[in-house]
């Protein structure tokens, strides 16, 4: 076998090649368990394949709970209602700890004693996205609500969580006393609902491709395969016989 066949089929021949770049916007809110479990098992996946690909991640609002209050109510009643009753309620937030457990993460649900108003933590993921800190304030921002039991509601907590992360104070506090940005962030979640994305999390590939729900790591790497052969064409090229 020649030097030639062996590059082309172990691959050594495109390592001086770019690497495709795959955009992912993805729309969650802080406050639903299985966007930060998706989150983990997309960046599973993102590491399992960054020898094959570069990754462009920009995080959008939706509020699943926009009426509530400023000031938050209280967790556990409020999902029991949902749910249909406490019993309901510690079966499937047991489940929801479980899957996540098997991703690495810690969701302490009962350390959680208000569910927020989510707004304001979306205008700073927003703001952290100028500043190149949005992906460690999201994740600050799941971590704090889901394993330490951060009230979410308090804005000097909120601001405080976003700067252990990495966002400037001054740059946080503007932001979540901006009427415009609040705004905004309403605007944004609206037309994420006129593209049809009714829950979170939702995944949008290369502004093109949509997935919904924390799929499995496996699942993400067979769109990013996918993605890549949709974009692959044959370039112009001349046969043995000349042909042009």
């Amino acid at each position: 076998m020649n030097t030639l066949t062996r590059s082309l089929e172990d691959g050594t021949l495109k390592k001086g090649l770019p690497k495709p770049l795959i955009r992912i916007d993805v729309v969650s809110d802080v406050v639903c368990p299985w966007c930060y479990i998706g989150k983990r098992r997309l960046e599973h996946a993102m590491k399992a394949a960054s020898d094959a690909y570069t990754f462009e991640v920009v995080y959008h609002p939706f509020e699943l709970n926009p009426a509530t209050p400023q000031s938050g109510v209280n967790q556990r009643e409020h999902l029991s209602e949902k749910f249909g009753g406490d019993e309901r309620y510690d079966s499937i937030t047991g489940h929801t700890s479980s899957v996540a457990a098997q991703e690495g993460l810690e969701m302490n649900f009962g350390r959680q004693a208000v569910l927020p108003n989510t707004r304001k933590a979306h205008a700073l993921i927003f703001a952290a996205q100028n500043e190149g800190k949005q992906l460690p304030v999201a994740e600050a921002f799941f971590k704090a609500y889901f394993t330490d039991g951060v009230d979410l509601s308090k804005d000097k907590n909120i601001v405080n969580v976003a700067v252990a992360a990495g966002l400037d104070r001054n740059v946080a506090e503007i932001a979540i006393a901006s009427k415009a940005l609040l705004d905004s962030i309403a605007t944004q979640e609206s037309e994420m609902t006129h593209l049809g994305i009714r829950g979170v999390p939702f995944y949008i590939f290369n502004n093109e491709h949509g997935v919904s729900g924390a799929q499995a790591s496996e699942t993400f790497l067979k769109v990013f395969d996918e993605l890549t052969k949709a974009t692959q064409k044959d370039g112009e090229a001349c046969d043995v016989d000349g042909n042009c």
